[in-house]
């Protein structure tokens, strides 16, 4: 079965995103098999992955209501290596109509039991707010991935993730705990950001991922022409990140 994680912060900008597309090209790139669900009604990851959110016939809103399953809405990204459930501005009206539904947060879980075989990582780009849309993403993982800002802000958003992960832990999913933070945006020049990073190390301890993905120009533009960072520029300083923080989680998983 799939191991299903999580790519959630509820601080916005923190590179969630970037990081489900560029991980999920790395673990392709690792010969794992991935699917890459986006939870968010922008679609960035969906764009993200060279797939116009725009032509797609059915998207996770379809699977969420039960009127599609993963393997029928599921597009191959093809230039990535990866399969996407992509997302469009219809997933907005999912919460809406979910509200009168029994056991609504399972949506997700009940359809990935079917699906969960055909792959080795399932990766869920979760929306910045803890709406219906990231509850389902929560009750359906094993785990959290928390790429986070080396800044005093970032460490007040994590404190409430952190809440927000025990209450699903103790109501909904036992199984949900997070399997590490990793640090993105990260520029050595800039003291504020060591520390904040050895404050991190000293608190979480291996819950901290060794990788450490910089600031880079080049994972800026790549969304731009519709690639990840890894398929658009694997030599630069953020892909070649990426593809090491790939490894790393199958190292993970391994001993998880």
């Amino acid at each position: 079965m799939a191991k299903v994680f999580c790519i959630a912060n509820q601080k916005g900008g923190v590179g969630k995103t970037t990081t489900t597309v560029n991980l999920a090209a790395g673990l392709a790139k690792v010969g794992q098999r991935v699917l890459m669900i986006d939870l968010d009604p922008q679609g960035n990851a969906t764009m993200g992955s060279g797939v116009d959110k725009r032509k797609l016939e059915m998207t996770v809103y379809d699977v969420l209501l039960e009127s599609a399953s993963i393997a029928e809405a599921k597009t191959h990204a093809e230039k990535c290596g990866y399969d996407v459930l992509g997302a469009s501005r219809d997933l907005a009206g999912a919460e809406v109509e979910l509200v009168g539904v029994e056991r609504r947060e399972m949506r997700l879980k009940q359809a990935l039991a079917q699906a969960g075989q055909d792959y080795d990582f399932v990766l869920i780009d979760c929306p910045p707010s803890l709406s219906m849309l990231t509850l389902n993403g929560l009750c359906a993982a094993n785990g959290v991935i928390v790429p986070m800002q080396c800044e005093y802000f970032a460490l007040e958003g994590l404190t409430d993730l952190v809440n927000t992960i025990k209450q699903v832990h103790a109501n909904l999913n036992k199984d949900l705990a997070i399997i590490g933070l990793l640090r993105v945006m990260f520029d050595p020049r800039i003291t504020l950001q060591q520390q904040v990073s050895e404050q991190l190390k000293a608190h979480f301890g291996d819950k901290v991922f060794n990788s450490v993905i910089p600031r880079n120009v080049r994972l800026a533009e790549a969304p731009s022409y519709g690639l990840p960072g890894v398929v658009f520029d694997p030599a630069a300083k953020g892909s070649s990140a990426y593809l090491e923080f790939a490894e790393e989680m199958v190292q993970r998983i391994k001993t998880m």
